[in-house]
């Protein structure tokens, strides 16, 4: 992997993007470890930079020793792995009717996790007060410290530091969309529209004390899931949506407001959508749901599929969602169909169609990548 940023960047940038360079190798050797030669070569560093980043990681508590390398004829080299539990991040996952959050550390692995009922129809700002109990239970239960890193010596917060001794990183939030990622604010979520114009960001963070990130739901399950160069993550549960990897990261568009996959028109004199327009790819989904027609959803699933795959040109297709897990196979089967056939009217290979690995708790722990990723230069 290279990719390191020249001097002609801002120097605080520059080292931001290096040390995030350095601390992704860290992450992706796992136990092994790498040598800083290794680092070096693989970032485009020189070992003298390498070597200043890797001492600042250790000083941090962000990076240590693991060993050395077998010698070659010269002097042994010494490897160096991330600690994973020096730092973490809650994912909180909003659904329409249920709310997940998960504590993560470094590498991404739950270490601890809440769920319980949430109603997304409610006041926005009792909506609110629900979400932040549950991440303050999560924080509570876990026993971590819930300062941001550097505010104090580890293990003197208000709940002792028994797990975390760094400090919380932050909390990403997924959300159902429309939504704006950079400003943090809620559109018109489809049947809720109470909360168009809502700073959810903002009065998250307020409450809790913590750095906030919002995105929608299907784009933090893209960013966690993302494994090819370009590919779609297809959302089907209580709404219809898609989170979209392009170009190796994920796409968000001009106003973050890309992915509304729900809201294609393929049926002009179909039923009405909550979006107002009729004949919305949702509103026929979510109807074949509702009356047990697995195939049919699946069926309709695989035409905007199809839709996707021609209008971008991408490599794979990952279903996900509460509908879609309940019983996966019909769902892979039909949307794969579509596909192939798509594919043979199009003389070209069909596009590859996968349950996500994770299951439900691919849109929660995305939701905690969404604080992870610009750790690691990714996202």
């Amino acid at each position: 992997m290279t990719g390191a940023v020249g001097p002609g960047a801002n120097l605080s940038a520059l080292r931001s993007h290096n040390a995030a360079l350095v601390l992704r190798l860290l992450r992706d050797a796992g136990a092994d470890g790498v040598s800083r030669l290794e680092l070096a070569a693989h970032t485009g560093l020189t070992p003298q930079a390498v070597s200043k980043i890797t001492a600042r990681l250790r000083t941090e508590g962000l990076a240590t020793e693991a060993g050395h390398r077998a010698s070659t004829g010269g002097k042994p080299r010494t490897v160096l792995r991330l600690v994973p539990g020096a730092r973490h991040a809650v994912g909180l996952h909003l659904d329409r009717d249920e709310l997940t959050a998960v504590l993560v550390d470094l590498a991404g692995i739950p270490v601890a996790e809440r769920t319980a009922p949430f109603d997304f129809g409610a006041a926005a700002d009792e909506a609110v007060a629900a979400a932040a109990r549950e991440v303050e239970a999560l924080i509570e239960d876990a026993g971590t410290d819930r300062r941001p890193p550097g505010d104090g010596p580890p293990g003197d917060g208000p709940t002792g530091g028994r797990l975390l001794g760094g400090g919380l990183l932050g909390v990403g939030v997924a959300a159902p969309g429309p939504l704006d990622h950079g400003s943090g604010v809620l559109h018109r979520v489809t049947g809720f529209p109470h909360w168009d114009g809502f700073p959810l960001r903002d009065a998250l963070a307020q409450r809790l004390g913590l750095p906030v990130t919002l995105d929608k739901d299907t784009n933090a399950a893209a960013l966690g899931l993302a494994t090819a160069e370009s590919s779609a993550y297809l959302h089907l549960g209580t709404g219809l949506g898609a989170g979209l990897v392009l170009g190796g990261g994920v796409y968000r568009g001009a106003r973050t407001d890309a992915g509304e996959f729900g809201h294609q028109v393929v049926q002009l004199d179909g039923p009405p959508c909550g979006c107002g327009n009729h004949g919305c790819l949702e509103a026929l989904c979510l109807a074949a749901v509702a009356r047990g027609d697995g195939a049919g959803a699946a069926r309709l699933l695989g035409v905007g599929a199809a839709n996707l795959v021609r209008l971008l040109d991408i490599d794979r297709v990952l279903l996900g969602g509460r509908a879609v897990l309940a019983d996966p196979g019909p769902y892979v089967q039909g949307v794969a169909a579509q596909l192939a056939e798509d594919a043979a009217r199009a003389s070209r290979p069909p596009v590859p169609v996968a349950v996500v690995e994770r299951g439900g708790r691919a849109v929660v722990e995305g939701a905690a990548q969404l604080v992870l990723a610009p750790l690691f230069a990714l996202g």
